[in-house]
């Protein structure tokens, strides 16, 4: 061996020896084939390792990027949907809804009421109707608003509630007004914050004042606030208990005061499976224990963690409990109190009867709802108000959690599949490994001081790499071609799971508010029996979407199916059988339609949730319009019908296809079947086609404003392709026809209505 310059040459030979033979371009380790552990001098190739672990990189980077382009809506919110509040928090996104009824048993969400609200196309105004976008306060951004108390004076109820702040990260007390029974809330500010957490605010009057007496569990006591100028200013009054309790509720009953809450800090208490019960001639106290505390003590599906305040309904009172069982105030319970006195208690439980959603996260209150406060109104009927929750507690670091997990299989499959087949090398320098007799000496200068732990899971790791490169399978065996099919499939399913929990959100495809505000759409789809296969998997998609109120299929021809037995659905199906196979039925008046909003849309078009709440959040801006996601432009003499290329070719459009549109139920179909448009719907009847053309001129020759605007899907499949039961399978002859009834059209209404308008005329650019 040739010896060298080397400081530390010796026994074990120059730790930078280099045989001639050997010439490297990298100074790395492990980027040579033959002499990854020595310096560079002159040129070698890059190493198997190196180029299997980059391009394999590279491979599932993109693999990544496409499942992400593919899966996520490339449309963003915009800034009104809330940007310094609303973020991700890992106790959840709760937010509040309005109830109405004849009783406490009897409650409907708001949208059932059908209370309108024409200025923001609130028709009917839906849940929720306070969410931490409400929150308008950049000083006190919220992350979400949960734990709702109402307080009703003359007119007007005020909301109190919890908010926490995404700045400290702490609970606040909020406050919002409505002066129109909970259809719209006003913010209004910050009630109380204190410099630890707080929640839970019940407000009461009591010898004409106001209190508030939060939860302050963190702060050790159960404390009481006196409004000094309500609804925003409190002082502090007393401590009622000196114990941390959780979700304190004071009721009247029996000429005395009652509290019920839960003391998760006393020794044998099982955490939202205890409570405990305290009376006082006042609310002021003196407080005494009830003599069978704590009167549950059990699992957490018990109910036994108060849900809001106690209520008297018929003489009776009811306590609400929290079932935390599967998660979190995943349900409510009610129960009725039999027996309350000094030495016995004794409570039943009885059915609530509220609501429950079947379109899971995309609902607000989908997977879970753990507090209501209800009230009886002047007028006899009930108000409540219900917080709810369409995640998990603790979903956000579940999320996280499942994404690491992934990349970490991710990682394993690959460094396994490229050692197995030799195409790579688990190598571990040298220096990493404790010393052995007779190994090369690097300088102190070279060798890092690291902990002992680690050099021996460096050792494990090249003993298992060894191993590994013992079992060498050749790549193009069966066994060989078995092992890579199923760790390549497994390697891409996590890569979308990782990027799913990382950047796709709770992966709920919520609503678009319009000046704070939600609503709801009915669908109408026209069908007929040879269609069935795709109305059954449209139902059951677009039930889930969260504005979607009731789908009415409108049925044409054969025998009709059964609206509760033949589909999946989250919401109400009305199948409306027509004794006459018409297109014009589409847009036929229909009393039962309780909404607004139309949402016409052909039974062979998938699109996703998000894009149509898009949509509907572009027509609630214009409801005057006629919005959808499929633009033509009508130009030419004579009049052509030409496609989508055209539009875009010309960069305008002036004709929305009714096969995917929202429409006002009322105005429209009132126009469409006017007395003016007999003749026209005659030509529709004639060609069986070309509805959609009648309805654009009509409602264009209503308005000199603009009659029509474009929303653009992120993507949308027509399934017609895989049947032959659509009736525009021959584009050519469909085509031909709808030029036809554009001439026939323009003569009866004197000419072409629709005005031409440009692509990217939204802020937003939904319509580019």
């Amino acid at each position: 061996m040739k010896k060298t310059g080397s400081p530390r040459a010796g026994t074990g030979g120059g730790w930078y020896d280099v045989p001639t033979k050997c010439k490297c371009r990298w100074a790395s380790y492990g980027l040579c084939t033959k002499c990854h552990d020595k310096l560079p001098q002159k040129r070698c190739g890059l190493s198997s390792t190196f180029l299997f672990y980059f391009l394999s990189l590279g491979f599932f980077t993109l693999v990544g990027v496409f499942f992400a382009w593919l899966a996520f809506s490339p449309y963003k919110r915009l800034l009104s949907d809330g940007v310094v509040g609303c973020q991700p928090d890992n106790e959840g996104s709760w937010s509040i809804g309005v109830y109405h009824g004849t009783s406490p048993f009897a409650l409907k969400p708001i949208e059932m009421s059908n209370f309108r609200n024409n200025q923001t196309a609130a028709w009917p105004a839906a849940n929720p109707v306070f969410s931490c976008a409400s929150v308008t306060d950049m000083n006190y951004p919220s992350n979400f608003v949960a734990d709702p108390f109402l307080f009703i004076q003359g007119s007007k109820l005020y909301l109190f509630y919890e908010t926490k702040n995404s700045i400290t990260m702490q609970g606040d007390i909020g406050v919002a007004e409505s002066s129109d029974q909970g259809v719209t809330w006003t913010y209004v500010g910050i009630a109380l914050d204190e410099e630890w957490h707080i929640s839970y605010p019940q407000v009461f009057d009591y010898d004409s004042e106001v209190y508030m007496m939060p939860e302050s569990s963190n702060h050790g006591d159960l404390r009481l606030y006196k409004a000094v100028e309500f609804p925003l200013q409190w002082t502090f009054h007393k401590t009622l208990i000196d114990q941390p309790l959780v979700d304190a509720s004071m009721v009247k009953y029996n000429d005395e005061f009652w509290l019920f809450a839960s003391n998760h800090h006393h020794f044998g208490s099982r955490k939202n499976g205890h409570l405990e019960i305290w009376v006082a001639p006042s609310p002021f106290g003196p407080w005494k224990g009830h003599a069978q505390n704590p009167v549950k003590n059990g699992p957490r599906n018990i109910g036994a963690r108060n849900g809001g305040v106690p209520f008297s309904h018929e003489g009776k009172l009811y306590r609400l409990g929290q079932d935390c069982g599967e998660t979190y105030g995943h349900r409510l319970r009610v129960f009725d109190v039999v027996t309350l006195t000094d030495e016995n208690y004794h409570e039943v439980e009885v059915p609530l009867n509220l609501e429950q959603s079947n379109k899971g996260r995309n609902a607000w209150n989908g997977k879970r709802s753990h507090h209501m406060n209800a009230h009886q109104l002047p007028s006899g009927k009930w108000i409540a108000v219900v917080d709810g929750d369409r995640v998990p507690s603790g979903d956000l670091a579940m999320n996280y959690a499942l994404g690491g997990g992934a990349l970490f299989i991710l990682f394993s499959l690959n460094m396994m599949m490229g050692i197995l087949f030799g195409y790579a090398r688990c190598y571990v320098p040298h220096f990493l490994i404790p010393g052995k007799r007779g190994e090369t000496v690097l300088p102190w200068v070279v060798r890092p001081q690291l902990p002992t732990r680690f050099h021996k899971a460096a050792s494990r790791l090249s003993k298992t790499s060894s191993l590994l490169r013992g079992v060498n399978i050749p790549a193009k065996s069966c066994l060989g071609c078995l092992f890579g099919i199923a760790s390549f499939t497994v390697s891409v399913c996590a890569v979308c799971m990782a990027v799913s929990c990382f950047f796709g959100g709770n992966g709920a495809e919520e609503p678009y508010a319009v000046e704070g505000q939600y609503s709801q759409f009915t669908m109408v789809a026209m069908t007929y029996e040879a269609r069935l296969w795709n109305l059954q998997m449209y139902v059951k998609h677009y039930s889930r979407c969260a504005s979607v109120r009731e789908i009415v299929v409108v049925w044409n021809k054969g025998t009709p199916p059964d609206a509760v037995r033949d589909f999946d659905s989250a919401v109400p199906v009305r199948i409306r059988v027509e004794p006459q196979n018409s297109l014009n039925n589409r847009f036929k008046p229909d009393e039962m339609i309780k909404t607004k909003a139309v949402f016409e849309l052909d039974d062979d078009i998938m699109m996703t949730c998000d894009d149509v709440e898009r949509g509907f959040r572009a027509w609630r801006e214009n409801p005057d319009r006629l919005v959808g996601y499929y633009p033509r432009l009508i130009d030419g003499a004579p009049l052509k019908y030409r496609n989508e290329r055209y539009a875009r070719s010309q960069s305008g459009y002036n004709l929305i296809l009714t096969g995917a549109a929202f429409m006002d139920s009322e105005f429209a179909f009132a126009k469409y079947w006017s007395q003016d448009a007999e003749k026209a719907r005659a030509v529709v009847d004639r060609f069986f086609n070309c509805e959609d053309i009648l309805m654009n001129f009509i409602l264009a020759n209503q308005t000199t404003e603009r009659a029509v605007e474009y929303v653009h899907p992120s993507w949308a499949i027509d399934t017609s392709k895989l049947s032959g039961a659509a009736i525009s399978r021959d584009t050519q002859g469909h085509y031909d026809k709808r030029t036809k009834c554009l001439l026939q059209f323009s003569e009866i209404f004197n000419g072409v209505p629709l005005r031409k308008w440009d692509f990217l005329s939204r802020q937003d650019s939904w319509d580019n």
